[in-house]
């Protein structure tokens, strides 16, 4: 079983939340959900929240201590997975697939020993389809793509990127079926994109190229990869990516 962890904010709630999830466990919930048919959560209210409601640098230390107990729990008594974690709303709750839960009052018992000043609820519920995974904790498209953008800008910056300044970055659509191609490139043309290349991936679904001189700074490229996904699939086609050259100076 391949274990990755990604990490993105998003809203829930109409509060700013940051999400953690075991991104590698989603290539196996077909053949583990039926093993781990639980859903189980361990909420925590944070004593020193930030202004967002969010983990503070105060207490960081100390939530990422009991995140390790809970784990190690989980390691000793053998009952499920751990998938996740959200803070949002001045609380911190972590998230599990139980394959038992006989022994879910030890791994309380065991994980919590040290934590008695903290307040906290816990609980279990079925979930055999793993819809608390997939979402509460998935991304959806736009957020799996501002967790590739913000990825590829930590690596241009990485290698001394000013990322301030623009520069041609070329972008990639694929197309579910032709008839709209026309119409698309001209709706991006019309938005000062020019068109590169025919393209095909491996699937052998075809698409094409296209760029525009923008800055790859964090926010900016949110911005239009977002619109990028809204432009493409309002004309039958879907939005594969960015890629652009390292400018330093």
């Amino acid at each position: 079983m391949q274990e990755y962890w990604e990490i993105y904010m998003k809203n829930i709630d109409g509060k700013v939340a940051s999400v953690l999830f075991n991104a590698g466990i989603s290539m196996d919930v077909e053949k583990i959900k039926y093993i781990y048919p639980q859903i189980a959560f361990v909420k925590v209210k944070l004593k020193e929240p930030n202004e967002r409601g969010l983990l503070s640098k105060e207490e960081e230390s100390e939530i990422f201590f009991l995140e390790d107990k809970l784990e190690a729990s989980l390691i000793k008594f053998r009952i499920g997975k751990y998938v996740g974690r959200v803070i949002s709303d001045g609380y911190v709750t972590f998230l599990y697939y139980l394959q038992f839960t006989y022994n879910w009052q030890d791994f309380l018992n065991f994980a919590l020993d040290e934590h008695s000043q903290y307040e906290i609820t816990s609980g279990f519920n079925e979930d055999v389809d793993w819809n608390y995974y997939y979402n509460l904790l998935y991304p959806n498209i736009k957020e799996w793509q501002i967790i590739q953008n913000h990825k590829a800008c930590d690596s241009l910056k990485s290698k001394g990127d000013n990322l301030y300044i623009p520069r041609a970055i070329e972008h990639k659509a694929f197309l579910k079926e032709d008839t709209q191609k026309e119409d698309l490139i001209s709706s991006l043309k019309e938005r000062e994109f020019k068109i590169l290349k025919e393209i095909e991936n491996e699937d052998g679904v075809k698409g094409f190229s296209f760029y525009r001189v923008d800055k790859p700074f964090y926010t900016d490229i949110d911005d239009i990869t977002l619109n990028l996904i809204d432009i493409l699939e309002n004309f039958g086609a879907f939005y594969d990516g960015w890629e652009t050259s390292l400018v330093k100076n």
